[in-house]
């Protein structure tokens, strides 16, 4: 590897590991990641990150410009595209003139009528059940990624795919630890009004939410609302 993609790589990792020690938010980071691979994979002129849902939804995580939303949206309509085969077919996908590829006829057709771009280099990012991803790498230019495109491109799919997983994490972590403080607010308001002790306020908030068919949570935060109602705002 070139002396100044070793110096790339480094400052992805240290990236990495500033994401995950700042515990940033998910969709920060991922903007943050597309960002540094559009600056650093050479002939890169915009990245972006897609999701492919099981409802084959397509929606894009993380853009550095519209043109990535445009393509996505675009696939999103007509279910083909390289992001889609990256991600659904589990490989990289690259396109060196998309005015002379033929493999996604009818995106072809719609994304030269929309953007400028002609290169693109798709890798997939992740499996997690619910959703596949690419990431992607764009260019105006015809034949815009060349061999060290291609190995940055693989570096920064691997790094992004382990940050997006260590992001997650901290995403589940935070919410389960507001649920937890939620539904503890919630056993408290239930204490007070019912003179229960928390064991049979937790098993009251438990039996409402079988019988009514409603998550534990939001019977808590319906609780808490109505013990701290927002102040009706004055007509105009």
């Amino acid at each position: 590897m070139p002396g100044g993609n070793s110096t790339i790589v480094a400052q992805l990792a240290g990236l990495v590991a500033d994401l995950g020690r700042h515990a940033t938010e998910t969709t920060v980071g991922l903007h943050e990641l597309a960002d540094s691979g559009a600056r650093h994979v050479p002939g890169c002129q915009y990245a972006g990150i897609t999701l492919a849902h099981k409802d084959k939804k397509v929606t894009t995580a993380a853009a550095t410009h519209r043109y990535p939303m445009v393509l996505d949206s675009i696939q999103n309509q007509l279910a083909e595209g390289p992001c889609l085969a990256a991600a659904w077919e589990h490989c990289m996908m690259r396109v060196d003139d998309l005015k002379v590829d033929r493999r996604w006829p009818r995106y072809q057709q719609c994304a030269l009528e929309q953007t400028p771009i002609r290169s693109i280099l798709s890798y997939e990012l992740l499996v997690d059940g619910a959703a596949m991803a690419a990431l992607s790498f764009y260019a105006d230019a015809p034949r815009a990624f060349g061999d060290e495109s291609l190995e940055l491109g693989g570096i920064f799919a691997t790094h992004v795919a382990l940050a997006w997983s260590v992001m997650r994490r901290q995403d589940q972590f935070s919410s389960a630890l507001a649920t937890r403080d939620t539904i503890g607010q919630a056993k408290g308001v239930v204490m007070e009004r019912f003179n229960l002790d928390a064991d049979e306020a937790f098993e009251l908030l438990t039996r409402l939410s079988q019988q009514s068919n409603i998550k534990v949570i939001d019977i808590a935060r319906a609780l808490i609302e109505s013990e701290h109602p927002l102040k009706q705002r004055p007509r105009a």
